[in-house]
């Protein structure tokens, strides 16, 4: 597929490991935004990993999206040549007084933010000068004796690069992306922290809309690492007590978001504990609101009319296998789920993006003799996927509002998910309206094999419970959580930002 290319847009959005390259909830919603709004011209500037993480396009970009780049931040990049120079010691006073409000949580990090960006490109704070200059190697190691306290100065000085070359690369971009009336970010992090460079280098409204919490997910990332290594006194260190270098990677992500913040308005939210949290890492609270995600329900009326009178004995988990998917409760809830109702199948239908996770969760299914009840079905149509289901099962341990429970609601499909995000609400319902609806499904604790189990095989066991949960999420998706009601309130936001 051909790369559109233009030199200007209406709206420019920025998109951190998801659309149009990675399939998912999340780039679901982007699609549905650009498609919903025709009359404005798109620019999506795409920041992943590496380019051999990523395979073709999962999407057709519709006829609105006129531009799209892309950018690997740990990919093979063009490095300056080699040479020697001093650097100029005061360019690293405003890098030192941006650590220091990093590490301190400053309140004035924008202003900060403002001197590095005034200061990059001079002579003595260029990616060269940080990569090779005097001044930078005795930053560094001063650094490294005040402040470090667990790792070897190999693994300290790799990772400061390894978190500072982004950096260079997203203001390369904001360099030279297409002019656009407003920038849109679908999360903090990197894409984040390009647009508020992008804010304040060219004054354009930044709208940001958080899926998930990403400093939050960062952190679950983080503490389950195993690439972080801190060397010394590894043996004695407290099971609850993390090391140096991930204590600093979270710091910088935390930064990260806060810079977001500082830059954009409004701050989206898709529910409320999600705007509380926002607030708490550093959201002005006028500048936030919740804008619930809703789906086109007329796209599953034909799903939900080609069930069949009896729900399937079969448990479907639609999501990427990923580990913050927790993919392997659900295997081993599937273990007590046969062993209850020997003709029961576990589906698990999305993209593997994590081969070594992938692997393991493959393993599992054969050490547990599921190998003829569990199956991979790698990405799937919900459309032709949910007459076929009978419960669809989410075991994460982080989510935001997932789509696919909404999709499962039109489609006729009762859900069991993990006690996160919105789901209790999207399950139970939000207020005393929507709780009279009835439950939708059940919820349950985070990483509980047995509990998940109990909680599918209680509906698929249960007609009347069963039948009473489909009717509950249909009548909740149709009157809660519909399109209509999402693009309205996106089409206020972007009429005033492009005003």
């Amino acid at each position: 597929m051909a790369v559109p290319r233009a030199d200007r847009a209406d709206i420019g959005m920025l998109l951190e490991g998801t659309y149009p390259y990675v399939s998912g909830g999340v780039s679901s919603w982007v699609h549905q935004v650009i498609r919903a709004f025709p009359q404005y011209r798109f620019a999506l500037v795409f920041i992943g990993s590496r380019r051999e993480d990523y395979g073709d396009m999962r999407y057709e970009l519709p006829p609105n999206v006129v531009h799209l780049e892309m950018h690997y931040i740990h990919g093979e990049q063009a490095r300056p040549l080699v040479r020697e120079m001093e650097g100029t010691p005061g360019s690293y006073e405003v890098v030192h007084a941006l650590h220091e409000g990093f590490r301190t949580r400053a309140p004035s990090l924008s202003g900060l933010l403002n001197r590095f960006m005034d200061a990059r490109g001079t002579d003595g704070l260029d990616e060269s000068s940080f990569l090779y200059s005097r001044s930078a190697w005795r930053y560094i190691t001063e650094q490294y004796r005040s402040r470090s306290t667990d790792p070897s100065f190999i693994d300290y000085f790799w990772t400061v690069r390894m978190m500072h070359m982004p950096i260079w690369t997203l203001a390369r971009v904001a360099d030279t992306l297409p002019a656009v009336r407003a920038y849109h970010t679908v999360s903090t992090g990197y894409a984040g922290f390009l647009g508020a460079m992008l804010k304040r280098r060219y004054g354009r409204p930044l709208i940001l809309s958080e899926h998930g919490i990403y400093t939050k997910e960062r952190k679950i990332d983080l503490f389950q690492s195993e690439w972080i290594k801190d060397n010394r006194d590894v043996m004695v260190r407290e099971p609850a007590e993390i090391g140096y270098l991930k204590q600093l990677w979270i710091r910088f992500f935390e930064s990260l978001g806060r810079l977001c913040y500082d830059a954009a308005d409004p701050i989206v939210a898709l529910y409320e504990a999600n705007r509380l949290r926002q607030v708490e890492d550093g959201a002005e609270p006028a500048r936030t609101r919740n804008v619930p995600n809703g789906i086109d329900v007329a796209r599953f009326l034909p799903a939900r009319a080609a069930r069949p009178a009896a729900p399937p004995p079969v448990l479907c988990l639609v999501g990427r296998v990923v580990p913050i998917k927790d993919v392997k409760t659900f295997v081993r809830a599937m273990r007590i789920v046969v062993n209850r109702l020997p003709d029961a199948q576990g589906w698990i239908a999305g993209p593997t993006e994590d081969r070594a996770y992938a692997e393991e969760c493959g393993n599992l299914v054969a050490s547990l003799g599921l190998g003829g009840s569990v199956k991979f079905l790698g990405f799937q149509k919900m459309e032709e996927l949910l007459p076929r289901i009978g419960v669809m099962v989410l075991s994460s341990i982080s989510e935001g509002l997932p789509l696919v429970i909404l999709e499962s609601y039109a489609g006729g499909v009762p859900v069991v998910s993990t006690d996160v995000g919105s789901c209790r609400q999207l399950i139970q319902g939000l207020d005393a309206e929507d709780r009279a609806l009835g439950a939708s499904g059940r919820v349950v604790g985070i990483a509980n094999p047995e509990a998940l189990a109990a909680a599918a095989i209680a509906l698929l066991s249960n007609p009347d419970e069963w039948r009473s949960a489909q009717e509950a999420g249909i009548r909740r998706v149709e009157r809660y959580y519909s399109q209509e009601l999402m693009i309205g309130c996106y089409r206020e936001i972007y009429e005033k930002a492009l005003a």
